[in-house]
């Protein structure tokens, strides 16, 4: 039965992507209340966080406990620039990019020669220095007061509205998508999934693991700082009781239990424990149980996640149906 559903998914995929997208698009046209369209925001921001670490975590096998340190240098880097320089938004989205791959990078050269278990722990200790970072430079994040009137999101004096800024950070997630479906089907990610497989096999075919892994980081990063810019904007203020290891923990868990390496498991983790609180916010109490629950129950019945280890593609393959499309496509050309 399993069998059957993968198989009919990997046959009709981009329609199911078709039909999501759709459903994602017409989300706030069908359901306008300004609670509902932050919550689809918060989805989304919450998607793009676990696609980053899903490029670390998911494709090269490396964890990353300590996520919201790259979340909270894109928001910080954004807010400090924003308020104080008054710089536009399209450019503290930019600029908190670079300088949180550039963190990547710094955290990575010295650290990626370890091995797993010790790079979650410098990555969980580099969150905690982040935090305390953010609350003792006062006079450049004003420590625990936190950054206040940041400039939503817009030109000049007109700020996009509430549906805008969701369409903006849904564009985003997509194009995000693309781009790491296309960097996994190239050349570059046959190497990183070689790495994650076997890094000494990867070697002796040429493949520099190091460098690898150093370049996946900094990606990774890179697209946590975006999350970060995006989420400052957008709330308008922050502090840093935000980027603490409890939010790295409800990262990485969107990440397991969507499914490792999986683009479209991101967005599964993203959404379910994103709404999940929502729905239990009468029971604020047993929140972090049910978390704590559906990741043991995770770990025991699918321990890569709810759609870890599917690869559509190779699926399709299995089937022929690329095979069938090739050969129409030079039939067609050959015409």
């Amino acid at each position: 039965m399993a069998r059957k559903i993968l198989q009919g998914w990997a046959k009709w995929e981009k329609y199911i992507n078709a039909f999501l997208l759709l459903v994602a698009v017409v989300f706030p046209i069908l359901f306008t209340r300004p609670y509902l369209i932050n919550v689809g925001v918060m989805c989304l921001i919450y998607v793009l966080l676990s696609l980053s670490l899903n490029i670390l975590t998911g494709y090269m096998g490396i964890t990353g406990l300590g996520w919201a340190g790259f979340f909270g240098i894109g928001a910080y880097t954004a807010a400090i620039l924003a308020t104080r320089f008054q710089v536009n938004f399209l450019l503290t989205f930019l600029a908190a990019a670079v300088v949180s791959a550039i963190f990547g990078l710094i955290i990575g050269l010295p650290t990626l020669k370890l091995s797993g278990r010790y790079i979650a722990i410098v990555t969980m200790a580099f969150c905690e220095i982040m935090r305390t970072l953010e609350v003792n430079l006062d006079g450049l994040t004003r420590g625990s007061r936190g950054i206040p009137n940041i400039p939503k999101i817009g030109f000049g004096e007109f700020n996009f509205s509430r549906t805008v800024q969701y369409y903006l950070i849904l564009a985003i997630v997509v194009l995000t998508m693309i781009v790491i479906t296309r960097l996994m089907n190239s050349r570059v990610g046959r190497g990183i999934l070689s790495v994650k497989d076997d890094d000494i096999a990867a070697s002796a075919m040429g493949v520099n693991p190091f460098r690898y892994k150093v370049m996946t980081f900094a990606i990774a990063a890179m697209f946590a700082g975006l999350a970060g810019a995006f989420y400052a904007h957008y709330i308008g203020f922050i502090d840093p009781t935000s980027f603490t290891f409890d939010q790295s923990t409800i990262i990485i868990s969107m990440t397991i239990i969507g499914g490792l390496g999986n683009v479209m498991g991101s967005v599964l983790g993203a959404v379910t424990l994103t709404v999940l609180p929502e729905i239990l916010r009468p029971l604020m109490d047993v929140r972090q149980i049910v978390y704590g629950v559906l990741m043991v129950i995770t770990m025991l019945v699918r321990p890569m996640g709810v759609l870890g280890g599917f690869n559509l593609r190779h699926i399709r393959q299995q089937m022929g149906i690329g095979k069938e499309e090739k050969a129409r496509e030079l039939s067609s050309t050959e015409n």
